[in-house]
């Protein structure tokens, strides 16, 4: 049997597969369905300083091959995840994330600091493609000022793995993540979704509420893998691919392109054992290829 560990950071993955924030809930959901101990890691789903409402109904669409939402980090709060959650899910034998999402730098780092005295949590998921409402709204994540401001301010209480979740509704990503290498972060993960639109001709009316949202899937595998590669080549820190990630071939991709570990998103949604699956196949696929380990193939299609 391959060897399937890989490291993040200090983090240390007994296989490089993880779940993305936001189509996993807090694991627990899951629980029933798959061996949460068998994962390099859960991410659970995105959590902010104060309780967040969300957008209004409807927020979810599906489109060819892939799926819009514009759900808006509902949550109930770091401290209901401190007090209610962690209890749950701090002792299974796996490496448990959580997604911290803010709308200053200031929020951000009161999260993460609150999130970095629970023991059993190793490492967070920054998601930078909240709006900054201090610059009229556009997302942290889509300049290098704003992306390093929320890094610095994070990295200064934050002592644990910090991954940086990059937005690819930008011109260059790979400025994006040598600003976020350079205020410290451990990782990147790559990508969150792609802005996008459905529109119900019948209604004539976008079949989100909020009009836009994010679209995730098969559909943006190609984009994805692109933006992996083009950041592995770009930085010195470890990649997180995700984006589309639906098989074990899709992962080995991913790895191919430059990534250390990859997320399951969407295919969650669709088969609940799909992370296994990936792990599975992923070892079958090494196996079947005289392998004998992952980290052999990272970055193999740069080579």
């Amino acid at each position: 049997m391959a060897q399937l560990n890989v490291n993040v950071g200090a983090l240390q993955l007994q296989n490089p597969v993880l779940t993305a924030s936001g189509t996993f809930g807090y694991g627990l959901e899951f629980a029933d369905l798959i061996d949460l101990n068998r994962l390099g890691g859960f991410i659970v789903k995105g959590t902010t300083l104060l309780p967040r409402e969300g957008n209004d109904y409807p927020r979810m669409a599906e489109t060819p091959q892939g799926m819009l939402n514009c759900v808006g980090l509902q949550n109930k709060g770091v401290d209901y995840f401190a007090e209610h959650i962690y209890p749950q899910i701090k002792d299974y034998r796996t490496n448990i994330l959580v997604n911290v999402s803010g709308h200053s730098p200031e929020d951000y780092a009161r999260c993460a600091e609150r999130v970095a005295a629970l023991d059993g949590i190793p490492g967070i998921e920054l998601n930078i493609s909240c709006p900054n409402v201090k610059d009229g709204g556009m997302a942290f994540g889509t300049t290098c000022a704003g992306a390093a401001s929320v890094v610095r301010a994070v990295r200064a209480v934050y002592p644990k793995t910090l991954i940086v979740k990059l937005s690819p509704n930008v011109t260059d990503i790979t400025e994006i993540a040598r600003a976020v290498e350079a205020e410290g972060a451990d990782a990147v993960s790559l990508i969150n979704t792609l802005m996008g639109m459905s529109i119900d001709i019948e209604r004539r009316r976008s079949r989100l509420s909020i009009g836009t949202g994010g679209l995730s899937g098969p559909c943006v595998k190609p984009v994805a893998v692109r933006m992996v590669y083009q950041v592995a080549g770009a930085v010195g820190i470890p990649v997180v691919g995700l984006g589309g990630i639906m098989t074990a071939a899709d992962a080995i991709e991913f790895i191919m392109a430059g990534a250390t570990a990859v997320q399951i998103g969407t295919a969650n949604f669709i088969d609940p054992t799909t992370t296994i699956k990936v792990i599975d196949g992923v070892n079958a696929w090494l196996d079947a290829h005289h392998v004998a380990s992952v980290t052999d193939i990272i970055g193999a299609a740069r080579q």
